[in-house]
């Protein structure tokens, strides 16, 4: 399943253009897909075990979980920037450049990193209650929060490393990389957190630490294989090229950081129910985070297929490529959200079983959250096509629809009117929205690239009859 791996850039490039759309979206999904899980589970072992800490520390891993959308925005801005152009570049055989795209995108985010880490532990008790801590989890989260900041240069260009490397066609190198760092963050966990009996102060380090090891696999990873090496002298900080990363770059920003802000926002509107209600919604984030790690592992997937297919200009295969990704999608998110919606106390009991509460308010959350759900099976592949193919204005607009333009107002509004319900149902209501705003820019796109298949297919035809009088 993996011999891609040891390609030739040029042996990739014909399998890119070439292989069936179908088994290649599969081939490249696996490691993606394991790679997404492993990221979920240890982001939910974290909060596993630091909720049989407490309830307030349970809180606090939501609190985190605002600067960890924090960093993944700035990860995910240069890597799906980077990422994007560097596919098309491939598809268009300039391996030069897309080398120095590499190069800039990897090394702007580390030093950026070290930045905003540097100003994070300068204020770091501000922070921590301008995320929405309350008195009760602020202790916590401070300890929770000044260990990952000292891990945020390196884990932000993890992120980098890990979309360079699948947009190359790459991701069984990118799986390495991330799921060495995984299983090390759930071995860690307990032994931090328990035998050393450092609390939740523990789970932070494991984490930076687990995520050390991955960057260093990564960054290794991204030299071998045929893959493009990260090397400094091809750091090239020039517009031209800062321009194409962040047209496909931006939408990624702009759907993290929204995601930052909305659960900035989600605790502060939970704040007046107590810390069981900010747990509880903490948990199903988490939960819900690991239930769309797989549809989005596939659909990164696809990714490469389309940023490659489109860079040749064989639209035939990027359609292909879709509407495969949107039916695959639609049959895993219909199967787990009927799941979670029959066994949603007894998913909440898993983490805070003593907290009737907490397993109340969450169960409920998750019920509303899985009626909406499957809606994503359109929402996140047309996001991923509008993204690859260079298409950032209308990539930016379903990015901020479903944590921005409807969550936000849904967010600060409900709860006021209907209380905790008015906090369960905010997102799947802002889900039905983005769904509508998905579907007007998706199918818009998507009769352009029929549009152009067909001129293209008309253009090949009278080539062929000009080729075939000739030789009469």
């Amino acid at each position: 399943m993996f011999v891609v791996q040891k390609m030739t850039a040029d042996e990739k490039f014909r399998m890119m253009t070439e292989d069936p759309v179908e088994q290649l979206i599969c081939t490249l999904a696996v490691p993606t897909i394991v790679s997404m899980l492993i990221t979920s589970i240890y982001n939910m072992a974290d909060t596993f075990f630091v909720s049989q800490i407490s309830t307030s520390a349970s809180g606090a891993v939501g609190i985190a979980f605002s600067l960890m959308a924090i960093i993944q925005a700035l990860g995910f801005t240069f890597g799906m920037g980077s990422g994007n152009y560097i596919s098309r570049l491939l598809g268009q055989k300039d391996r030069q450049y897309a080398a120095k795209v590499a190069a800039t995108g990897f090394f702007t985010t580390f030093g950026l990193g070290v930045v905003l880490a540097t100003l994070g532990l300068i204020f770091l008790d501000p922070l921590v209650y301008a995320l929405g801590a309350t008195d009760t989890i602020a202790p916590y989260a401070k300890s929770y929060l000044s260990y990952i900041l000292i891990g945020l240069p390196y884990m932000a260009s993890s992120f980098v490393l890990n979309n360079i490397l699948r947009f190359q066609g790459s991701a069984f190198y990118a799986m390495l990389g991330i799921g060495a760092g995984g299983v090390l963050n759930i071995v860690l966990d307990p032994i931090f957190i328990f035998k050393l009996n450092m609390g939740i102060g523990g789970a932070a380090l494991a984490t930076i630490i687990s995520q050390f090891i991955s960057f260093l696999i990564l960054l290794h990873n991204s030299g071998v294989g045929g893959n493009i090496k990260i090397r400094f002298r091809n750091f090239t900080p020039k517009w031209e090229i800062y321009k194409e990363i962040f047209r496909g770059g931006l939408p990624s920003f702009y759907r993290q950081t929204l995601a930052s802000t909305a659960m900035i926002v989600l605790n502060f509107s939970a704040r007046p129910f107590g810390d069981a209600a900010i747990a509880a919604m903490s948990i199903v984030a988490r939960v819900f985070q690991f239930a769309v790690s797989a549809v989005i592992g596939f659909g990164q997937g696809f990714q490469p297929v389309c940023g490659f297919n489109y860079g040749a200009k064989r639209y035939d295969r990027v359609l292909k490529a879709f509407w495969f990704s949107v039916k695959t999608a639609a049959i895993v998110l219909i199967t787990l959200s009927t799941l979670g919606f029959v066994f949603a106390p007894k998913i909440m009991s898993l983490f805070r079983k003593e907290d009737l509460d907490v397993i109340a308010i969450g169960a409920r959350a998750l019920r509303f959250h899985c009626l909406s759900f499957p809606l994503s099976a359109w929402i996140i592949p047309t996001n991923m096509l509008l993204q690859t193919i260079g298409k950032s204005a209308q990539a930016s607009l379903v990015s901020v629809s479903r944590q921005g333009l409807f969550f936000l107002p849904a967010i600060i509004i409900l709860p006021r009117q209907l209380g905790i319900l008015g906090v369960q149902i905010s997102q799947p209501i802002a889900d039905v929205f983005s769904f509508l705003v998905a579907i007007i820019m998706g199918t818009k796109v998507l009769k352009e690239l029929e549009s152009e298949h067909q001129k293209k297919a008309l253009g090949l035809k009278k080539t062929e009859a000009v080729r075939g009088s000739a030789l009469l």
